[in-house]
């Protein structure tokens, strides 16, 4: 018998099970989790393995004058040992569900061509792979 993953809308009650995760790329930081909660924009979703957090998807609702809302999926991320469980694909739906209920119209994300992992994963929930897509980034804002 496996145990259970259990997935969670991030908010105040819940955010101090994020501190300690080695889900990130690095160390949560009290102050940026504070920041991110307190703006209502930006939404996370998470999974937990009894009490680790093994996954989450990040992203923000985009504003604009002359536009309808949109959604930037920017972060998913689960811990090696956890993939091909189906993890990503439902954090990905929770977000995407999210963002639809949020009234966003557009939903959307940028991963790395060779990435084939991700690339399958955001196909698989039926994301529409775009073509001749340049990506400009200052202050290091792409770097690892």
């Amino acid at each position: 018998m496996t145990d259970a993953i259990r997935y969670h809308v991030l908010n105040k009650g819940n955010a101090s099970q994020l501190l300690g995760a080695d889900v990130f790329d690095n160390a949560v930081d009290d102050l940026q989790l504070a920041t991110f909660l307190d703006d209502p924009g930006h939404e996370l979703v998470f999974a937990t393995v009894r009490d680790k957090v093994v996954g989450f998807a990040s992203g923000n609702v985009l504003l604009h004058p002359d536009k309808q809302p949109a959604f930037f999926i920017n972060e998913v991320g689960v811990n090696a040992d956890m993939r091909r469980r189906g993890i990503g694909t439902s954090l990905c739906e929770c977000l995407i569900e999210i963002a639809r209920d949020r009234g966003c119209k557009g939903i959307w994300l940028a991963t790395e061509m060779e990435n084939e992992a991700a690339r399958a994963l955001y196909r698989g929930i039926g994301g529409r792979e775009t073509e001749h897509i340049v990506v400009y980034d200052w202050d290091g804002a792409m770097d690892p």
